[in-house]
């Protein structure tokens, strides 16, 4: 029932939000993973960016598409916990109140290891519109602990204007991907972080627009 509710939901809503409000434009789609594992990382302004990630791919995929989100917002109450696991298919974690040595990652290792599609936004909470903000290095550790899984960077351009911070509606503007070449974990943490960022210009950098924190 659960696949069936979220495969109704990305067909009636998101994806007609996406192609008739958004007029979504697709750039370098072909560097998109054709299944799992992988790690999709991108930029974060707006609620539509889970859902906008997602229908990057096909609806074959969809159950096998896990956005990292913090289990403490979005495990908040009853309804919103069972839309966001069950119709969004979130992996929940835990921010604070962990034990010292336990790993927050670990379900985001299980669904890896499930040969599943994990999105990531490595800033860790909404920035300003088209601002790109440092990212958080959680994501080398995890690409290190599974070097041969693709980590493909996403830069998304138009989607904190068209849902900013505090609305609830989307309204029409025209928003751009970039997809960027895949790259892959490595023993130095900051060489990693490197590699990622200048991919991420790279993509960025192809619209002109892109404003840099």
């Amino acid at each position: 029932m659960g696949r069936l509710l979220q495969s109704l939901f990305f067909w009636i809503v998101v994806r007609p939000i996406v192609l008739i409000v958004l007029g979504l434009n697709v750039r370098h789609r072909e560097r998109l993973p054709a299944g799992g594992p992988a790690i999709m990382v991108a930029n974060h302004n707006s609620h539509l960016d889970t859902v906008v990630m997602m229908t990057l791919f096909s609806t074959r995929l969809l159950s096998h598409l896990r956005p990292i989100a913090a289990a403490d917002y979005f495990l908040r109450n009853r309804l919103i916990a069972w839309f966001a696991t069950t119709i969004i298919g979130i992996i929940p974690i835990e921010r604070t109140g962990q034990a010292p040595d336990a790993d927050p990652f670990a379900p985001v290792h299980a669904a890896l290891e499930a040969g599943d599609i994990v999105i990531l936004f490595p800033e860790g909470t909404r920035g300003e519109p088209e601002q790109l903000g440092v990212f958080k290095s959680g994501i080398a550790h995890l690409a290190k602990r599974h070097p041969d899984v693709p980590v493909v960077p996403v830069f998304m351009h138009g989607l904190g204007k068209a849902l900013p911070k505090g609305s609830i509606v989307p309204v029409p503007f025209y928003c751009d991907v970039f997809v960027g070449e895949p790259l892959f974990g490595l023993e130095d943490h900051r060489e990693f972080m490197v590699g990622l960022t200048t991919r991420m210009q790279a993509i960025a950098g192809e619209g002109k627009f892109a404003v840099w924190d």
